[in-house]
């Protein structure tokens, strides 16, 4: 197959790319040259801005594009207008559900975020689902009945730029007493970039295998329709999500702190400073999706513990700007122990 790519070259983009050359297809990669310039040398490298000119696209033809960096629906739709393409594959989110008034495995059929309130395509918290089901909504109105259209929680893996799980597993491994935050109940689900590419790449292999358009979403196995990538089935937890952790990295006397998330947004912090946790919103009740869809059309998440391990092992000393520092952790620690 020849394959488009929208992305490409960093996290999600990056395993999608490293899996579709690895299954054999000629891989062409739009990008803007900022990030992984340097990678594949054996795909084509499109250097272009999505939000400008793509008259470079004209012309061409690809039997599948994989979108990883659409964000509002005028970029799916500035695509559509010089793209001529087989399937079109696109990366979307959990977000853009309407929160669930309760945990408990809802399916891909859920209620979706209301969008009439959007006055902007400004990328913010609170626009950022809203945006993202205009998006899909564009993909199947100009890319047809036989478009893929994956929704993930939180991707994991080597090379994850947000460092948000990646802070976790290094945490963890340098032992100690690790500040937990909220409740160790709170709902959460991961999925690891490398599996999800490979079963996107096979799901388009499906796609232009068969009659497409004519069963799409009908079928799990037409790789076609709407889909949660996501790991494991819900209940899991982020107690179970840090055990799984300090089980695999946690050096002996490793101790898990839970520290009330009362008690962490009075001190000012919140999901950035503690990455994955909800901070004390209810969107973690979207850490409960159902993931049968998904693995009834292939798609087969590695352990956990695997991935921690893999992590650890390929990325140890990564980190980002926005997480706690030690320093801080320890002094929240120490304010939450001593409360009267």
């Amino acid at each position: 197959m020849r394959i488009l790519i929208i992305g490409g070259t960093r996290f999600v983009g990056r395993h999608i790319t490293e899996a579709a050359i690895a299954a054999g297809h000629e891989v062409s990669l739009l990008h803007r040259g900022r990030t992984g310039a340097d990678l594949f040398p054996e795909a084509e490298h499109l250097v272009a801005d999505r939000d400008g000119d793509l008259s470079l696209l004209r012309g061409r033809g690809w039997d599948a594009t994989i979108d990883v960096t659409a964000y509002a629906p005028s970029q799916v739709k500035s695509l559509a207008s010089v793209l001529t393409t087989g399937q079109y594959v696109f990366i979307s989110t959990c977000a853009v559900y309407a929160v669930p008034k309760a945990p408990g495995g809802y399916a891909e059929d859920a209620p979706l975020a209301e969008t009439a309130g959007l006055t902007s395509e400004e990328v913010t918290p609170a626009s950022y689902g809203p945006l993202k089901v205009l998006c899909e909504r564009a993909a199947i109105e100009l890319f047809g009945p036989g478009t893929l259209i994956v929704r993930p929680t939180y991707v994991i893996g080597p090379h994850d730029h947000t460092g948000r799980f990646t802070y976790w597993v290094n945490r963890i491994a340098r032992g100690g007493e690790v500040l937990a935050p909220g409740h160790p109940s709170d709902p959460i689900q991961v999925i690891d970039g490398r599996d999800m590419a490979t079963w996107i790449i096979s799901m388009t292999e499906r796609a232009a295998a068969g009659e497409k358009g004519q069963t799409a979403g009908t079928d799990p196995l037409d790789g076609t329709g709407v889909f949660h990538a996501v790991s494991p089935a819900p209940p899991f937890t982020f107690g179970d999500m840090l055990q799984a952790i300090a089980d695999e990295v946690g050096p002996p006397g490793t101790t898990l702190t839970w520290v009330g998330e009362d008690f962490l947004l009075a001190e000012g912090e919140n999901g950035r400073s503690l990455p994955l946790w909800s901070g004390g919103g209810h969107r973690g009740a979207l850490n409960t999706a159902d993931p049968a869809a998904a693995n009834a059309a292939g798609l087969a998440p590695r352990p956990l513990a695997r991935s921690v391990r893999e992590i650890r092992e390929s990325e140890a000393g990564y980190a980002t700007g926005a997480e706690i520092t030690p320093e801080r952790e320890a002094e929240l620690l120490a304010r939450w122990r001593s409360r009267s």
